[in-house]
C-alpha cells in the first residue's frame, strides 16, 4: 500500500472521531472527495428532484470530474487535517 493510500485510510478513520460534526457543505465535500478517490468520475444517472440528499451527493461528486484518484485522496487528507486542527 502506498504512503498516500495509508494516509487516506487514516484520514477515513480520523473523520469519524472529530470533536464535532462538520457542516453539511463540508460533509458533501468529504463525500465527493472520497467517491472520486475510490471510484473515479461520477457514473450513472443523476437522482430525481425528490431525492434531495442523493441528488446533492451526486452533484458534489460530479463537480470533481477529471480529478485523479491521487489528487482526490490528497485533498481529502488535507481537509480532514484542517477539521482536526
Amino acid at each position: 500500500m502506498s504512503d498516500l493510500q495509508t494516509l487516506f485510510t487514516q484520514a477515513q478513520q480520523d473523520v469519524t472521531s472529530l470533536a464535532e460534526r462538520p457542516d453539511n457543505a463540508t460533509m458533501l465535500q468529504l463525500y465527493a472527495l472520497f467517491k472520486q478517490a475510490s471510484s473515479g468520475d461520477a457514473t450513472g444517472e443523476r437522482p430525481g428532484m425528490m431525492d434531495f440528499i442523493a441528488r446533492a451527493k451526486f452533484d458534489a461528486w460530479e463537480k470533481l470530474k477529471g480529478i485523479t484518484g491521487d489528487e482526490a485522496m490528497q485533498k481529502y487528507i488535507d481537509l480532514v487535517a484542517e477539521l482536526k486542527a
